[in-house]
């Protein structure tokens, strides 16, 4: 039986209100070996208040060098104010956003998930038994 461990990463973004402004927010990413495939991430927009979404990992690490996603989430690297960001495009029926991640920051956080679970090994971390009863629990 495998143990599952978490990585964890503190980090501001930046939200992009126009062309000239943007606003700092602090967000949280979390990866847990036991949703291997996946990366939480909470957007802190108020004292309590979080907007949280749930990223493929693949697609965070794709992102940093080409655009990838179609739909609510979109990814692509490029540069903002000579510094390397990584653009988050999300929507949903609240609305829309455009964050600025540093991409030296999503790195580091993705070659510790790596180091955690080898991209290509995932399926081995998943706990098949829990996942139905999580499943049929729902149903």
């Amino acid at each position: 039986m495998l143990m599952n461990s978490t990585v964890t990463c503190e980090l501001h973004v930046r939200l992009v209100v126009s062309s000239e402004s943007s606003l700092p927010i602090p967000a949280s990413l979390r990866y847990d070996t036991a949703d291997p495939y996946a990366v939480q991430a909470a957007f802190h927009t108020g004292d309590e208040d979080t907007v949280d979404w749930v990223f493929a990992r693949e697609s965070l690490a794709e992102g940093l060098h080409r655009p990838t996603g179609i739909g609510d989430v979109q990814i692509w690297p490029s540069r903002s104010h000579g510094m390397d960001v990584v653009c988050i495009a999300l929507a949903s029926e609240e609305g829309e956003a455009l964050l600025h991640a540093p991409a030296k920051v999503l790195e580091s956080f993705l070659r510790r998930t790596d180091a955690a679970v080898p991209p290509g090994t995932e399926g081995g971390h998943l706990n098949l038994d829990l996942e139905l009863s999580r499943f049929l629990a729902e149903s």
